[in-house]
């Protein structure tokens, strides 16, 4: 072969590898192009406002309102303040929660400056610090799923002990954010699996409406507060269980999404204000109207539906009084 003819070859050769090339692009440039445009837009419709913010930084224990909080993937953060990042234990290290220790309900836990301060009726404030590293790391329990906490120190659980009747004696540890997480997936199978979470039952936010409480008050000879039931977050302006068919939120700069309806248990029975259990209402009125369909019983069971459990698709900071938007496409 001459010269001539290796030159005509590598030419058709090179005009072969760019037309390829130029297909290829081509094609990708169609793919993007088409899923812009046949991918439904969002639309946004405007089904309530935020009306309360509520972290519950121990498990069972008060809720404490603010007016704005960050909203984490694994829940909502004021200050130093995190939902459910702290938990009462055994000394075997198996969660305690207002099911079997109903005044778990009556105790506060603020933190400020670095310091926790625990309150409860009846007892003096302690304050230690939240961080001790020095402490043990032991693993603890929540249904049945291990999961590590910083042993929050003697005094802790001198003071727990104490108000819970001193029968038994209780600790408290601390989730750090260096700690292995639970994934709720291995719980329930509906969440996705890359979801983590520390010390909640299931999801990182609850969230339950006004009108829902006001509806189930019509119905009982006591009524009940929203603070009963434990939501992150209290929607108003919207009618009674609407929130059960929002299966995507838009609220300022978060994005929520729905996982599941919450089954309720005998700790709504508990009194928040008396940290007494009936064990009857107002669970029994929700069994009445809020059970699932036939066809969901494999998930719920018997517990009455009342909130919805959401995970979070984006971050961002939410207020009191921000207005909230279904999203459908």
């Amino acid at each position: 072969m001459d010269l001539k003819e290796l030159a005509a070859n590598a030419l058709a050769q090179n005009k072969k590898a760019a037309l390829l090339v130029g297909a290829a692009g081509a094609a990708l440039l169609g793919f993007g192009l088409g899923y812009k445009y046949l991918r439904k837009p969002e639309k946004a419709v405007r089904v309530g406002v935020v009306s309360q913010l509520l972290i519950h930084p121990l498990k069972s224990g008060k809720a404490v309102p603010v007016s704005a909080a960050e909203c984490q993937k694994m829940g909502l953060k004021a200050g130093e303040l995190e939902d459910r990042h702290w938990l009462v234990v055994t000394e075997e290290g198996s969660m305690v929660t207002a099911r079997q220790e109903p005044r778990l309900v009556l105790v506060s836990l603020s933190c400020e400056g670095g310091y926790a301060r625990l309150n409860g009726p009846d007892m003096e404030e302690l304050k230690f610090p939240v961080k001790q590293p020095d402490n043990p790391v032991p693993n603890c329990r929540v249904f049945s799923k291990d999961i590590q906490g910083r042993d929050c120190g003697d005094k802790a659980s001198q003071w727990l002990t104490s108000f819970l009747g001193g029968e038994k004696a209780f600790r408290l540890v601390h989730y750090e954010p260096h700690m292995k997480p639970r994934r709720p997936a291995e719980s329930e199978p509906l969440f996705p699996q890359y979801e983590q979470v520390a010390y909640p039952d299931y999801g990182p936010v609850m969230l339950l409406s006004e009108a829902s409480v006001k509806d189930l008050n019509s119905k009982l000879d006591q009524e009940v507060t929203t603070e009963r039931f434990r939501p992150s977050i209290v929607i108003g302006d919207c009618e009674p269980f609407d929130e059960d068919s929002w299966e995507e939120l838009q609220i300022g700069s978060v994005r929520l999404r729905r996982i599941l309806s919450c089954g309720r248990c005998v700790m709504t029975t508990v009194d928040p204000d008396t940290g007494v259990m009936s064990r009857k209402e107002p669970l029994e009125t929700l069994k009445s109207y809020r059970l699932c369909k036939p066809s969901e019983r494999h998930l719920y069971k018997t517990a009455p539906l009342f909130g919805q459990l959401h995970t979070v698709k984006k971050t961002g900071v939410l207020h009191v009084g921000d207005e909230v938007y279904r999203i459908t496409r």
